[in-house]
């Protein structure tokens, strides 16, 4: 009868912290923080100051009231933020907290008409509205980190064929956007309309990067940033960028290939023990049920997950390699 209540007790009060937030309105402080920095930008003597204000202004406006609750209520909303955006798609963290609240809703109501305990089912919702948004997500981001990775080269050449004839940097990176399939031209657009609102190159490159997070586009950055600081021929020096990052993308395939064995036993050791306990938990309940009742299986069934999450870590480990 406790843990009911105690669930019960849990809902209500976010039900009560969530219309709070809602009904409470904007914070006084923080509305007039607004208005102070409003009255700065307003009478910067700096243009490109206010151009970069004015946008940041005009995106935090797109930002709807869920938005702004999720960026109060989950952790490190910048985080998410920038991860959202590495997706490609146009996600807002309203969006990821409604997945993730509604995720959690469907599986412990599911566990609980199953006859389960609700303590478990209270857990596993919140594992599941934790893992699996976030496990679609960095999928997303790696699928896409792949494609633009695969296409850098071919835009680095052509970087490196217009400045053989001619064209300046600018017209340059105007060209990949636009000849290069996404994402390497969407992100390379983004750079090129960074440029024309007042940033120079070498931000719109550095913030490309910080939100790509790929260190091939952090060695074109830094390449490009040391040619302009010390000279020399930047064709030559880009084509050579590209040798090395296709030389790179093959060690790669190289490594997954011969670690592939490796990966696949380390999946299967790591994944048995869950699957032995979901199949005997859905035959007899009654038996299974006794790990979130009994002390003793409580303490043994945390200690072997911390020695299984210190064997999965150690395999991980050595089937990880960095280039």
């Amino acid at each position: 009868m406790f843990v009911p209540m105690l669930i019960f007790g849990l809902g209500t009060l976010g039900f009560l912290v969530v219309a709070y937030v809602i009904l409470s309105g904007p914070n006084p402080e923080k509305a007039q923080a607004k208005r102070l920095s409003s009255l700065k930008e307003r009478h910067s003597p700096d243009a490109g100051f206010n151009a970069e204000r004015q946008m940041k202004r005009i995106l935090a406006k797109r930002d709807s009231q869920l938005d702004t609750m999720a960026g109060r209520f989950m952790p490190r909303p910048e985080m998410l933020k920038i991860r959202l955006s590495q997706t490609g798609k146009n996600w807002t963290m309203g969006q990821y907290m409604i997945v993730s609240g509604g995720l959690f809703a469907i599986s412990f109501l599911l566990l609980s008409f199953q006859g389960l305990p609700p303590l478990f089912g209270l857990f596993l919702g919140l594992f599941i509205a934790a893992f699996i948004p976030h496990y679609v997500v960095g999928f997303l981001i790696k699928r896409r980190v792949n494609k633009f990775n695969a296409k850098f080269p071919d835009a680095i050449e052509l970087l490196v064929r217009g400045l053989r004839s001619g064209l300046p940097i600018s017209e340059t990176l105007t060209l990949v956007a636009q000849e290069i399939p996404d994402p390497v031209g969407s992100e390379f657009r983004q750079v090129v309309e960074k440029i024309k609102i007042g940033k120079t190159m070498d931000e719109a490159l550095q913030e490309t990067a910080t939100r790509l997070g790929t260190p091939e586009f952090k060695f074109f950055g830094i390449t490009l940033n040391i040619q302009r600081e010390t000279g020399g021929n930047l064709a030559e020096t880009l084509s050579n960028l590209a040798t090395v990052l296709r030389q790179r993308s093959q060690m790669k395939l190289k490594i997954k290939a011969m670690s592939s064995e490796s990966k696949a036993s380390a999946y299967i050791v790591g994944s048995l023990p869950f699957i032995v306990f979901f199949l005997i938990m859905s035959i007899n309940p009654g038996y299974m049920s006794q790990f979130f009742v009994d002390e003793r299986l409580i303490i043994a069934g945390i200690g072997g997950l911390i020695w299984m999450g210190i064997g999965v870590f150690i395999m991980a480990k050595m089937v990880n390699f960095e280039i």
